[in-house]
């Protein structure tokens, strides 16, 4: 695992001989974090998110049963894979606890290489959905976020922007003329183009609160949250900008060149606002752009 940064692993168990053992066994491979009763383990697991928790059953006040149903019912930790240790050897128990939710069971005295092996079995299983829910978002042709993933992240900028009555602007693209470039160069070479126009907004777009995607075909989508119009127009010319001055080499030596046209919307969004109507807008915009003879941008600011 070296080089790689670690999962994370949660024990929960009132007696400190005990964390201090598993500690011990997964500390090399793991970074491990402990706590000492259940109401604790919640609090923690909702503020850190571990990948994977060891949980005591017989504990006081609050015991491990409890702990993971409160786990389970909330939708921000029901999906961390919940490891039982126990000395608990009762089948009904183990059928309880699997019954709730539980995703193995680690019996007292505890075997190191078992430890190690049940943990690594989740970590492996959740690393696996993870990789294969990231490819599910990012388009592969240019490895941007796609248009699922863009719709989470618009959503969760959205509400951040009515919550704190901020602005936030988006912008529609679009590479001009995109039909006549593939035809004319083939659609290997428009590929490349897209992967050309691709890393220069990555580039140009140099905030951690910038976010582009891959909308579709030869689309693509830009969300500034925190953007007034008059920043967002500057951003939406920059691209613009460096796009019509990038030139996109052929396989024949020579070079050729694409231009966009964008939309830019603004708005400080409020309840009653829609975000639909927020991104009709700004397509409503990107159309007047290329009506407008393309290369170009048009800002439309909304005000409610």
């Amino acid at each position: 695992m070296d080089g790689i940064k670690k999962n994370s692993v949660l024990i929960v168990d009132d007696e400190e001989s005990n964390i201090m053992a598993l500690t011990h066994i997964l500390n090399p491979y793991y970074t491990v974090f402990a706590v000492l009763d259940g109401q604790d383990a919640i609090s923690i697991t909702e503020d850190y998110h571990p990948d994977v928790i060891l949980l005591d059953i017989l504990m006081p006040e609050m015991d491990g049963y409890s702990v993971l149903t409160a786990l389970k019912a909330s939708e921000k930790t029901r999906n961390i894979p919940i490891i039982f240790v126990t000395g608990l050897n009762n089948p009904i128990d183990e059928e309880k606890g699997l019954s709730l939710g539980a995703a193995d069971y680690i019996s007292k005295p505890f075997s190191p290489a078992i430890v190690k092996l049940r943990v690594q079995n989740q970590v492996k299983m959740l690393n696996y959905i993870c990789e294969i829910k990231q490819m599910s978002m990012t388009d592969q042709l240019t490895k941007l976020p796609n248009r699922r993933n863009f719709d989470e992240r618009a959503w969760i900028e959205w509400n951040r922007a009515v919550r704190y009555k901020t602005p936030i602007s988006i912008l529609m693209i679009d590479l001009d003329n995109f039909k006549c470039y593939n035809d004319t160069y083939g659609h290997q070479q428009g590929d490349f183009a897209l992967q050309t126009v691709s890393k220069i907004f990555i580039r140009e777009l140099k905030r951690s609160t910038d976010y582009t995607a891959r909308w579709g075909g030869e689309e693509f989508v830009v969300l500034l949250a925190d953007t007034d119009f008059n920043e967002a127009s500057s951003i939406a010319e920059r691209l613009r900008k460096e796009t019509e001055n990038t030139k996109i080499p052929l396989a024949d030596g020579q070079s050729t060149g694409i231009t966009i046209s964008v939309g830019v919307n603004t708005l400080v969004p409020t309840p009653d606002c829609s975000i639909d109507d927020f991104m009709h807008q700004a397509d409503e915009a990107l159309y007047t752009a290329k009506k407008s003879g393309r290369n170009g941008i048009f800002p439309k600011k909304c005000n409610g």
